[in-house]
């Protein structure tokens, strides 16, 4: 018997449930997973098939024929929206957090200010809850997150934005649950010596953030609630 972590829209396609527990009995790889979730849950065995819903396993993604153990962290991965500190050293998980609370930009620009005085421009990307999406409006939004892998991912993209652009840090913060219209949502901070260095940057990690990171948007409005699949 495996457990199956769902988020987003797969919980709604799984009749509002957090997981799902099946027993593999044919096989011990993704595919046969995927087999019988094509039985029980056709919707969702069709959109792991359309690669709108990837398997991961252990926090990694899978492919068909990733074997999956006892004991192994299955979990389902719609199409992501896109912060509990992190894994490492104190001093940096300060630079890449998923929490709850709101942040100061005042203070997080300090952070990345006192990292090196050699710094000479700064980029930065608010993103905030707005009240219109696609046409409708929109009361609220809910963001619900991969705990571990969400973390994971966004050390990683730090890490290769300091190592493929001229900067001397950057910060990255997004915050889960529910944010009322106008409040903060995603924060980056590059930092670097000139300018152009740091809008590069800044640029690319919010714009890799959206790709791939295990984080949804699910948006409260009159006519009911919307999983949103991707952002603009």
């Amino acid at each position: 018997m495996v457990t199956i972590k769902l988020f987003g829209m797969t919980k709604l396609l799984a009749g509002n449930q957090g997981s799902l527990s099946l027993a593999l009995t044919n096989g011990r790889r993704v595919k046969d997973l995927v087999e019988l979730l094509d039985g029980g849950y056709p919707q969702i065995g069709e959109l792991i098939h359309k690669k709108k819903v990837l398997v991961s396993v252990n926090q990694e993604i899978a492919h068909e024929e990733t074997e999956i153990r006892d004991g192994d962290e299955i979990a389902l991965l719609p199409p992501f929206a896109g912060g509990a500190p992190v894994e490492g050293q104190l001093d940096d998980a300060q630079f890449v957090r998923v929490q709850r609370e709101n942040f100061s930009i005042d203070q997080e620009l300090d952070r990345v200010k006192s990292r090196s005085k050699r710094i000479g421009g700064i980029a930065t990307f608010l993103g905030i809850a707005r009240d219109r999406s696609k046409g409708r409006d929109v009361d609220s939004i809910t963001f619900e997150y991969y705990e571990g892998m969400a973390q994971k991912t966004l050390r990683e993209i730090r890490e290769r934005a300091l190592k493929d652009f001229d900067i001397l840090e950057l910060l990255i913060i997004h915050r889960y649950g529910e944010i009322t219209i106008g409040e903060n949502i995603v924060l980056i901070i590059a930092g670097a010596e000139h300018r152009a260095e740091a809008f590069r940057a800044c640029k690319w990690a919010i714009d890799e953030l959206k790709q791939i990171t295990p984080i949804w948007k699910l948006e409260h409005t009159p006519e009911g609630e919307v999983w949103v699949e991707e952002h603009p």
